[in-house]
């Protein structure tokens, strides 16, 4: 093994790794609010750099043997490089907004950039992984950070009890995947991706069914797909929203990231065995998704049944297995972290005159005539989740119902429609509430220049401004899905 060549490779996780310990232990020093907010622009900074390292990796195309360290234990290619942007880009973001939300409850401390740090970096290794090994130490590294952090509001029962929640469930579905990947090992003697992929070529034993329906288990908590989404909508009202706007962006990335790489590479031959469970899981996450958020009157609550809804979409790509539903996938999934991100800031941009969040759906009455840019700007981000066209929405589940039907899927696609218009409801109620009911006069706080910066980039993207790039966007999502498809 060539170990110059692998710590190259790894150069954005060794940064990561060690940014966060000298974060960490400055912290120990200093740790007062002044030198919190110091460290989240530390923090940020370094995500800029490990993106800037990575980002040529995407545009290369880079794939193949070459990509591989640590005895091909990592795999540094282009799939991961296009995961690992998105990460670092949705954890700057939630970075960036996190400081003038907790120093209003005096709880602004340098753990925070430091646990978002080491989340990354379990990110990072997720979509890097080419080995079970690898796949579990990077989910535990980072579910361990996102523990803590949706816990981070001491003074806040409701943060408390997010905590917990996704401790006890997470810890649950981490013994279901750890228990699939033991089955896995035990029918084919390799806990390698390539490997599994060569034993299980000539068919998949009953046993091997079995591994397969506990790995594909456990990998749907992560992403918060349904049956296995209920804690969903609990963590993402108490958590704090900019660990909420963390949550619903970056780990969904890698989790998302790394089902593609456990279905298609790992499981890539008995394709067969999994897509039922996929569309499944697709079409329930659509319809529960859509469903379960008419009824709430929480904005957190109603964007957590929006994530579960928008995995749907996600996996229908999936369910294709062809490297057009992967692409339609990847171009989906960088269009969705937008409109979370957006959303979210948008959530945390509502605030009365006291600076006290606002949360209530009802409490957006008549917000057009009294912050006209913020709610056009929410209007928008609504408006895209729905895939209303002309907005970039649009075109992320058009690619997906397209991929669907060159699968030959058509009634798949076609009750992907009909979910998409039952789920516009609930998007479109946002904004019925916000233009035509009268003002409630609750959300009139002023807004941080912070905030309202990543929301106007996020609402630019989402605009027909975004299709400037959709050419863009398509071509390095292809890239990232022939790395992905490549024989290592």
């Amino acid at each position: 093994m060539d170990w110059l060549q692998s710590l190259r490779l790894a150069a954005p996780e060794i940064l990561l790794s060690l940014s966060g310990l000298v974060i960490l232990l400055a912290s120990a020093w200093a740790n007062g609010p002044r030198a919190a907010r110091l460290a989240t622009w530390l923090a940020v900074v370094v995500l800029a750099v490990a993106g800037a390292m990575t980002a040529p990796v995407l545009f290369a195309g880079a794939k193949g043997p070459e990509t591989l360290a640590f005895s091909g234990l990592f795999a540094a290619d282009a799939f991961a490089a296009a995961a690992k942007l998105l990460i670092y880009a949705a954890a700057g973001a939630s970075l960036l907004v996190a400081p003038a939300f907790f120093e209003r409850f005096r709880a602004m401390r340098a753990e925070y950039p430091v646990l978002v740090l080491f989340a990354v970096l379990g990110m990072s290794m997720m979509v890097s992984a080419t080995n079970l090994l690898t796949l579990y130490i990077g989910l535990e590294l980072n579910s361990l950070a996102a523990y803590v952090l949706a816990a981070f509001l001491k003074t806040d029962d409701r943060s408390a009890e997010a905590g917990l929640k996704y401790f006890v469930l997470g810890s649950l579905a981490s013994g279901i995947l750890l228990f699939g990947m033991s089955l896995t090992y035990g029918f084919t003697g390799t806990t390698d991706f390539a490997g599994i992929a060569t034993a299980f070529k000539d068919g998949l034993p009953a046993g091997g069914a079995f591994a397969l329906v506990f790995v594909l288990a456990g990998l749907a908590f992560k992403i918060s797909a349904v049956p296995f989404h209920m804690w969903t909508p609990d963590v993402y009202e108490g958590a704090p929203t900019p660990v909420t706007t963390f949550f619903a962006s970056a780990p969904k990335v890698a989790a998302l990231g790394l089902t593609m790489i456990v279905s298609l590479k790992a499981f890539g031959t008995q394709a067969p065995a999994w897509q039922p469970i996929v569309i499944f899981a697709a079409l329930a996450s659509v319809y529960w998704g859509a469903l379960g958020a008419i009824g709430q009157t929480n904005i957190k609550r109603l964007l957590a049944y929006s994530s579960i809804n928008n995995v749907g979409f996600l996996l229908i790509g999936l369910a294709t297995a062809t490297p057009a539903g992967a692409s339609a996938m990847l171009v989906y999934l960088a269009i969705y972290v937008a409109m979370t991100i957006g959303g979210f800031v948008a959530v945390l941009m509502l605030k009365d005159s006291e600076g006290n969040p606002v949360e209530a759906i009802s409490d957006l009455a008549g917000l057009s005539r009294e912050r006209k840019v913020l709610a056009a700007s929410l209007a928008v981000v609504m408006f895209s989740l729905a895939g209303i066209p002309p907005l970039l929405g649009f075109w992320g589940k058009l690619v997906v119902f397209q991929s669907a039907v060159q699968a030959g899927m058509f009634p798949v696609a076609v009750l992907g429609v009909l979910g998409s218009v039952v789920g516009a409801f609930y998007y479109l109620k946002v904004v019925k509430v916000m233009y035509f009911d009268e003002p409630a006069g609750k959300a009139l706080g002023k807004s941080d220049g912070v905030h309202q910066t990543i929301l106007a980039l996020c609402v630019l993207f989402l605009s027909p401004l975004g299709y400037l790039v959709v050419k863009c966007l398509t071509a390095l999502a292809d890239l990232a899905v022939a790395a992905l498809l490549t024989a290592a």
